[in-house]
């Protein structure tokens, strides 16, 4: 009601201002039958408000539709009505929409043809990266220590890129499985072993229970843990060389804590750090963050339903707290 009122407020201002000066014009000319005057101007408001109440009322359904709030595209291409200008509106709408997928269409395509050439263009690394991580371990130490940093920087970077071009496309590719998360654990800091040992920095595995199962996506599980581990490390390196890796699994779920003693994050940091491409203050001292590892594990671990928490102390170190719920625990009590 409110549109149609606000688009015929010119008309009515028009025509109110015309009638206004023709009886302006009858007065001036002395025309002196008032109730002939008074049955005109009774006339035209019952004609004029008449022509305004047939507008609306064959207008409402355009009106409404106009004014409404829409949950999905599908309900702009409902019928607004049978008049001229509702039938306009309708096809515009439908062309504008046959645009819009045609565009949208376009555009999933180029993304997943850039997604495809991320990830062969990152196994194409990986090939010559083995090659040069074999011709490392023919070097003796300590030249090849430099070399074998620098190869796993790289190859933690493809992954980084990969997993990125992955993301957005990642719930078409979740595989929830049962997974047991020791042995995961294990496969992952066996990986790593050369990066724990070259900052003199080692993981402790805690838990209660040898036998823990979660429902999860074990490939990209294996992502997060790699990245939560890696920034435990690096932020410890030459403060501490223990990291505690503890494992409780109880009726309400399964808690992963990968606690560290190192440099902390700072106060104002903590509320962004899982922000795309925020390094915050220890980020500038370590010129391989890149502010992307904690905005994926977010991100990831929301999409397989996944809790992570943060809680650090400057100075002092920081736990990274990864949840999976009571449904997602599979342990045997």
């Amino acid at each position: 009601m409110r549109l149609f009122l606000k688009e015929q407020r010119p008309l009515v201002f028009l025509q109110c201002l015309y009638h206004l000066f023709l009886n302006s014009i009858l007065l001036l000319a002395d025309f002196s039958d008032f109730g002939v005057l008074l049955y005109l101007n009774l006339l035209f408001i019952v004609f004029f408000t008449s022509y305004l109440v047939y507008q609306y009322l064959t207008r409402r359904a355009m009106y409404q539709q106009l004014t409404r709030d829409f949950t999905s595209l599908d309900d702009a291409l409902e019928p607004i009505g049978d008049t001229a200008l509702a039938t306009a509106i309708s096809e515009t709408l439908k062309k504008h929409y046959r645009l819009y997928q045609e565009e949208l269409s376009h555009l999933k395509h180029q993304q997943a043809e850039h997604v495809l050439f991320m990830d062969r263009w990152v196994h194409q690394m990986k090939t010559p990266l083995s090659v040069l991580e074999l011709m490392a371990e023919d070097i003796d130490e300590p030249e090849a220590a430099s070399m074998k940093e620098e190869l796993e920087r790289l190859r933690h970077g493809l992954s980084m890129v990969l997993y990125t071009a992955r993301l957005r496309n990642m719930a078409e590719d979740i595989h929830v499985s049962a997974t047991e998360l020791l042995p995961l654990i294990h496969a992952v800091n066996k990986e790593h072993r050369h990066y724990y040992i070259r900052h003199h920095v080692y993981p402790k595995v805690i838990t209660s229970d040898e036998t823990v199962v979660v429902m999860t996506d074990e490939k990209w599980l294996v992502f997060i843990l790699t990245q939560l581990l890696l920034n435990a490390v690096k932020y410890s390196s030459g403060k501490s060389d223990v990291i505690h890796i503890q494992v409780t699994s109880t009726t309400e779920g399964v808690a992963l804590t990968i606690e560290d003693f190192g440099v902390g994050i700072p106060i104002a940091d903590q509320k962004r750090i899982f922000e795309k491409f925020f390094t915050g203050e220890n980020g500038r001292h370590f010129r391989e963050s890149t502010g992307m590892g904690l905005y994926l594990v977010k991100e990831m671990s929301e999409k397989l339903h996944h809790q992570i928490e943060v809680s650090a102390l400057p100075g002092e170190g920081t736990k990274m707290f990864l949840h999976f719920t009571a449904t997602q625990n599979l342990t045997p009590m």
